[in-house]
C-alpha cells in the first residue's frame, strides 16, 4: 500500500516468499505462524475488498492474492519449501535424468510402486499409504538436517528421493478415488 494515499501497490518482480510471508529464510518452518499470515494477508488483500475500487487497484489486488496463494503453498510443503531454498541459493533442483539415486533407493520404490499396482482392497493400500507416509517423514528430517548444516548438495538428493515420494503419493490418491 502507498504509505501516502494507502492504495495497493503492484507486486514487486520476484519477491521473496519467505519475507512476504514473515517467515525466516529456513527450511525448518513454524506452519501455525504461516497459517496466521495467510489468513491476515488474505483478508487485506482478497479482491473483494477492492470491489469499489479503480480497476488498475483491483487487479492488483488479484494478483497479490495470488501471490500469497502461491507462497503459502510453496512454503507449505516440504519439498516445495526445499525446492525453492535451493533455487534462493542458486542451486538447481536434481533432474530424473541425474540418477544420482542409488540402485537400493530405486529398487524399494519399484518395490512400492508394484505393492500400489496389486493393491487390491483398503487394507493394502493403507499398508503402502502408512509406508510412504513415514518414508517422507524421515526423508523431511534428513532435509532438515542438512539444510541446517547448509549441505545444500545433499538437500538437493534429498529433495530428488522427497520428488519420488511425492509421485508415489499421487498415484495411491488416484488408486483410492472411486472411478
Amino acid at each position: 500500500f502507498c504509505p501516502g494515499c494507502r492504495a495497493l501497490q503492484p507486486p514487486g518482480p520476484r519477491p521473496d516468499l519467505f519475507r512476504l510471508m514473515d517467515c525466516d529464510r529456513s527450511f525448518r518452518l513454524d506452519v501455525q505462524r504461516l497459517q496466521r499470515r495467510f489468513r491476515s494477508l488474505q483478508r487485506a488483500l482478497h479482491p473483494d475488498r477492492f470491489g469499489q475500487r479503480p480497476p488498475k487497484e483491483q487487479h492488483y489486488s488479484e494478483q497479490h492474492s495470488s501471490l500469497v496463494n502461491k507462497a503459502y503453498q510453496t512454503l507449505l510443503n516440504p519439498l516445495s519449501r526445499g525446492l525453492y531454498l535451493l533455487e534462493l541459493n542458486g542451486v538447481e533442483p536434481a533432474q530424473e535424468t541425474d540418477c544420482d539415486a542409488d540402485s537400493e533407493f530405486l529398487t524399494e520404490i519399484m518395490e512400492i510402486n508394484e505393492k500400489l499396482a496389486e493393491s487390491k482392497n483398503e487394507d493394502s493400500l493403507e499398508e503402502t499409504e502408512t509406508l510412504i507416509k513415514v518414508k517422507r517423514e524421515e526423508l523431511t528430517k534428513e532435509v532438515t538436517a542438512a539444510f541446517e548444516r547448509d549441505d545444500l548438495q545433499e538437500a538437493k538428493k534429498l529433495l530428488a528421493k522427497m520428488k519420488y515420494f511425492a509421485n508415489l503419493e499421487d498415484k495411491l490418491k488416484n488408486k483410492k478415488m472411486p472411478s
